[in-house]
């Protein structure tokens, strides 16, 4: 999940200490990079494979990252396109809870967006402007330590975007700033994962440190902000096979570092207890994707007051 924002409490339970995503992700950045790098566009969230895809797992570690990293590129890219940017590249791009700057870049790279990416971890400030450098747009990207629910600027920006980071986020309060930010018309693109059966929650919560809602609860904040849901694609199925790859390259990285520092490709930035307790993880996550416990869905919403 590849987010950078203030945690809220559930409704009706325990706070959460709004110090605990920063420093979440300030601890797993060496682990994002090493897994998911060199970059420069490094993502921290789910693939889309091909439906009905399952790539053989017998392979390379080599293999089972580019695998992981080319999904996570397709989903960034099947959203963009299926939301008409393309067609109509937006000039000025909101990202909000930008990680270590993966699709901010990608918004710039591919659709030559100006945009400013929003996080909350400070130590992601200067990895984002190292990668920007590298991919040839620091002139285009602008990576802001920041909290969205206190973002003022107004009728700036074209889109925003959100892939695996309004989870962290009071949904109403997103909604209104988000609302705010857009010019007339501007569109809000939602990569997440929704609850449909809450036993599951506390699980997902707990180890991501977030607070996942439901379809229903964004769709009305949305609606109380001025947006309107102009699509709603369930790609769950599509990316369930994510969890198995990503289980996959875990359990090679375990067998690494088992057999030491000495062995290919030097010390992991993984410990193996740190492995162990994800591999575990991974296969929980995959059935609870499988079985549509929680779902992926890839939301457009349209500000009224555009042309």
């Amino acid at each position: 999940m590849d987010s950078n924002l203030v945690i809220q409490p559930p409704t009706g339970g325990q706070a959460f200490d709004e110090t605990q995503v920063p420093l979440y992700y300030r601890r797993k950045t060496a682990d994002i990079l090493h897994k998911y790098g060199p970059g420069p566009r490094v993502h921290f969230h789910v693939g889309l494979f091909a439906q009905g895809a399952t790539p053989n797992t017998t392979v390379s570690q080599r293999v089972l990252k580019r695998r992981i990293v080319e999904s996570q590129e397709a989903i960034v890219e099947h959203a963009a396109r299926t939301w008409g940017a393309y067609a109509n590249p937006p000039a000025r791009v909101l990202d909000i809870g930008c990680g270590v700057g993966g699709g901010s870049l990608y918004w710039a790279q591919e659709h030559g967006a100006s945009v400013t990416g929003l996080t909350v971890t400070p130590d992601h400030v200067p990895v984002i402007a190292d990668f920007a450098r590298l991919a040839g747009v620091s002139d285009r990207v602008t990576p802001l330590l920041a909290d969205v629910h206190d973002f003022t600027t107004a009728r700036r920006y074209d889109a925003a975007y959100a892939n695996e980071s309004s989870g962290y986020m009071d949904r109403e309060r997103l909604f209104q700033v988000v609302a705010k930010a857009l010019k007339p018309g501007g569109w809000f693109g939602i990569q997440e994962h929704f609850v449909c059966r809450p036993e599951w929650t506390g699980f997902i919560d707990g180890y991501y440190k977030t607070r996942l809602g439901t379809l229903t609860e964004y769709i009305a904040a949305a609606e109380a902000a001025g947006f309107e849901l102009e699509q709603d694609e369930d790609v769950t199925d599509r990316v369930a096979e994510f969890w198995v790859q990503s289980m996959a390259w875990n359990t090679a990285e375990l067998d690494r570092v088992e057999r030491g520092p000495a062995a290919p490709g030097g010390a992991s930035a993984w410990s193996r207890e740190r492995l162990q307790e994800s591999t575990i993880t991974h296969g929980k996550l995959f059935r609870i994707w499988r079985d549509h416990a929680l779902e992926t869905r890839l939301l457009l919403f349209r500000l009224g007051g555009g042309n």
